[in-house]
């Protein structure tokens, strides 16, 4: 097993965040670790600074309780569980706990592997269809969202697939693309409600043909660290194309705290995993989702 190469990444991976974590006297990854964050109430303590925005004029940040912070993320048009159950997005009460759990899981490992109470996860799919990348990231921030004292943020990246406008109960028209080739537009201008409560998205948006490029540029940097820091209690899944078949994750990834990788059941060989983590070639990777 030590001769395998996606092992041997995972325990890269883990084996720097262990160190740094060791060094701050925090549990490490590698004993099994399994806590979900604490309640706001026992961190009362410590300040979390968030900017509002009311009537489109910029305040001044103001101390918060995460509480109060996160009934701030407007969600007017909700989905129902039945419309969550026909487009396959998880809801907690879901008939399928397994799946549910499964995400539960995931949402903890990455937590225990962040070293912060935000964090940025890339997420890729190994496949060529984009579709299914665009749904299991699509649950990923929905997990994270689940967290009661969290609040989570899709950003597409993936100007070449349209299947997110199906999950979102809100229109969409501006993202990503467009915010980065257009510097009049302001960030609020791409936000868009989910339809799951504490999930916002950010659509990939029009100006697909020139997407490489725009992801290489400073203002699309600017952009990212802006939703990086607008609020502490907020984490971000970013949705790239699939990781064989495009550039764009490699560009993505230096946005990223961490790197999962989507595998479809029964596309992917286990030769062609070990072969992306290697070409990822960084110590962020963090796991893989299995895809049905």
């Amino acid at each position: 097993m030590d001769d395998n190469k996606l092992y041997n990444a995972l325990l890269k991976s883990q084996g720097e965040r262990g160190r740094s974590e060791s060094e701050r006297g925090e549990a490490r990854v590698e004993d099994n670790f399994r806590k979900e964050r604490p309640y706001a109430s026992s961190e009362q303590g410590r300040p979390n600074w968030i900017r509002v925005d009311s009537n489109n004029n910029e305040h001044p940040p103001t101390l918060y309780d995460s509480s109060v912070s996160l009934s701030l993320i407007a969600n007017p048009r909700p989905w129902s569980r039945e419309q969550l159950r026909e487009r396959k997005i998880i809801y907690s009460g879901m008939p399928d706990k397994k799946v549910m759990d499964a995400y539960r899981e995931l949402r903890i490992q990455l937590r225990n592997l962040a070293q912060g109470d935000r964090f940025t996860v890339m997420f890729s799919s190994l496949g060529s269809n984009g579709s299914e990348g665009v749904l299991t990231a699509f649950n990923l921030a929905t997990a994270l969202a689940l967290d009661s004292h969290t609040s989570a943020l899709l950003v597409d990246c993936d100007p070449y697939n349209d299947e997110l406008d199906s999950l979102v109960s809100s229109p969409m028209d501006k993202g990503v693309t467009d915010f980065v080739s257009d510097h009049t537009l302001s960030i609020r201008s791409i936000l868009y409600p989910s339809g799951v409560e504490r999930l916002s998205v950010v659509p990939a948006g029009t100006q697909a043909s020139s997407a490489v490029e725009l992801f290489a540029s400073v203002r699309m940097r600017e952009l990212i660290t802006e939703l990086q820091t607008r609020y502490p209690d907020r984490c971000i899944v970013l949705n790239v194309p699939p990781f064989r078949e495009n550039t764009e994750a490699r560009i993505i990834e230096r946005f990223a705290d961490q790197v999962v990788f989507g595998v479809p059941f029964g596309e992917v060989t286990g030769e062609t995993i070990a072969e992306s983590v290697d070409a990822l070639d960084s110590d962020k990777f963090s796991g893989l989702i299995f895809q049905e």
